[in-house]
């Protein structure tokens, strides 16, 4: 069975999986790569045969397919999921394409995993096979008030399935992170099921935005990328405390990373 290969509880690309082609030309190395899996998982999605494994291996391959560009990719913190012992409620900053793509390959490896999604992902031509397959929790983006009914509702019935919920609680993904816009939906999910919250720090700025289309930037392999987990976080009260414990961590990666 094909996996992360993890030493010491972290992941690091080693240093002679680049490609020559990857180099030579890594967008379109890796997009020919990620539009044939893409495609491949859709036409599995269609005739049903898209499970959890294939999921999962699907999103490994895309990060080997980067990987071959020449972009080191380091993976912490993941036996805070394998240890956890239940659902969780994992929390992240949003930064790229790359982390919807990667992550399931990471997180599904330890746990079974959905995601809050919007809506209009359900719609995506091919994707859409995809993303409907795995059961997200699609959201509207037009009432606030629904979609926070959406996700207490939709979201308790996952976690309580043994489900976790990834959660980007920015407005927008960015590179730049802003806590102003960092909104507290995954604590009061974590909250009213009676879960734990994991939180996640991301550095995935080397897949940048499209200039036609927002989610097919270039692939830039000279800037690393970097997925942190932390230790579980356990809410007590209103959960203001645990909020601000989920920035603290995700603040201090991303300086110590930026630093590096």
């Amino acid at each position: 069975m094909r996996q992360i290969p993890y030493t010491n509880n972290r992941y690091q690309t080693p240093e002679d999986a680049a490609s020559f082609f990857g180099k030579l030309l890594p967008s379109v190395s890796f997009y020919t790569n990620f539009m044939a899996q893409i495609y491949k998982s859709a036409q599995m999605a269609k005739k049903g045969a898209y499970t959890d494994e294939e999921w999962r291996l699907s999103s490994f391959r895309v990060m080997e397919a980067l990987e071959r560009t020449g972009l080191s990719i380091s993976i912490s913190g993941a036996e805070h999921l394998r240890d956890i012992g239940s659902a969780c409620v994992i929390v992240g900053n949003h930064v790229s394409m790359m982390d919807t793509v990667i992550l399931p390959g990471i997180v599904a490896q330890e746990i079974p995993l959905t995601f809050i999604i919007k809506k209009s992902l359900m719609e995506y031509p091919v994707f859409k096979h995809v993303m409907r397959s795995r059961n997200p929790i699609a959201l509207g983006r037009t009432n606030a008030r629904e979609d926070l009914k959406t996700v207490m509702v939709e979201g308790k019935k996952r976690l309580e399935e043994g489900i976790s919920i990834m959660v980007f609680p920015q407005t927008t993904r960015g590179t730049a992170f802003d806590p102003k816009q960092f909104n507290s939906i995954g604590i009061k999910l974590a909250q009213r099921a009676g879960v734990p919250v994991v939180p996640l720090a991301l550095k995935t700025d080397a897949w940048t935005n499209g200039k036609l289309i927002k989610d097919l930037g270039r692939i830039h392999p000279e800037v690393s990328a970097h997925f942190a987990f932390g230790s579980p976080i356990h809410i007590e009260g209103k959960g203001k405390a645990e909020h601000q414990q989920v920035i603290d961590f995700i603040a201090g990666k991303l300086k110590k990373w930026q630093s590096e």
